[in-house]
């Protein structure tokens, strides 16, 4: 019997050339850019190219550590995401939980409709929205605190607002697009089930927590460790659409992925950025193999690997 590999590649061309598209996709967008990671050691000139720029050591990192900011974008960072990963996945929860209980399938389709939208709606658009919102002159919010005789809000220079409104719009954007996760998951559950549990008493309170809640853990395991490995790694559209180059805000709501996107366009500090791009990658790799590892502890099927 033949089982060398050419044999077994050509038995499972059909499977082979249906993932050949994902493959090459990683390896031309995610692969082959990581040679690029030798610019966080140089200090990359143009006129010498990458190959030609002179070794500089670990000089761009200290830099970025010696400037002040390092603490600052990593510590916004790893709190906004940990809090869009706690408030996300709850509100998606509750969402799918309370979908999956509606009798209506009108009302059900309909709720789903207006729900999942805002995933499509760009982060330039959602930045105008909250710019309208916002706006101290002309913004709505002010508009009607005129109205209302009461003291306006100066949203744009006050940093301590925007830890809310960050986690707001991530929230609204997101939620319907995560709940169809979840209600995949409910709607697989055998029905008699729920059943046997309504026969034996079981109000809808007590079927949620006792038969859904743990059917849906397996799901909420992958989602949230999934999560958890971008977890230092900022939405850039949300940051950079909603706040922009406000440096009055910059205390509150600037990440590791806006800090690089100024440093390398703004301030041209090409070996930095790269260095920052690999200081928040080690991250981020660091953080889904300790929380992997910490899965498979407790529950080894529940691990990604």
């Amino acid at each position: 019997m033949r089982t060398g590999l050419l044999y077994r590649m050509r038995s499972k061309k059909t499977l082979l050339l249906m993932i050949a598209p994902a493959v090459l996709y990683f390896l031309l967008f995610s692969y082959v850019p990581m040679a690029g990671i030798v610019l966080a050691f140089k200090q990359y000139r143009y006129d010498l190219g990458i190959m030609g720029s002179p070794w500089v050591g670990l000089d761009n990192f200290k830099f970025f550590f010696m400037t002040g900011d390092a603490f600052k974008v990593t510590r916004n960072t790893l709190l906004y995401n940990a809090a869009f990963i706690l408030i996300n996945n709850v509100l998606q929860i509750i969402v799918a939980i309370f979908m999956a209980e509606i009798g209506s399938k009108l009302f059900r389709k309909t709720a789903q409709t207006l729900m999942f939208l805002p995933y499509f709606l760009s982060w330039v658009v959602v930045g105008a929205v909250a710019y309208n919102l916002f706006n101290f002159e002309h913004g709505t919010i002010n508009t009607l605190l005129r109205t209302l005789h009461m003291p306006e809000l100066d949203i744009y220079t006050t940093p301590e607002y925007w830890k809310y409104i960050l986690v707001f719009f991530s929230a609204w954007k997101a939620v319907g697009y995560g709940a169809v996760f979840y209600m995949a998951s409910i709607l697989s559950i055998d029905r008699e089930t729920y059943e046997a549990a309504e026969i034996d008493g079981a109000n809808v309170f007590q079927r949620i927590l006792y038969i859904t809640l743990p059917s849906l853990r397996p799901t909420i395991t992958i989602l949230v460790l999934l999560a958890i490995g971008g977890i230092f790694r900022g939405d850039f559209g949300l940051f950079y659409q909603l706040v922009g180059n406000n440096g009055l805000l910059y205390q509150t709501t600037d990440v590791i992925d806006t800090y690089v996107y100024r440093s390398l366009l703004v301030n041209n500090e090409i070996g930095m950025s790269s260095a920052i791009g690999f200081y928040q990658s080690i991250l981020c790799f660091i953080t889904i193999m300790a929380t992997n590892f910490l899965v498979r502890k407790s529950d080894k099927d529940n691990a990604l690997f």
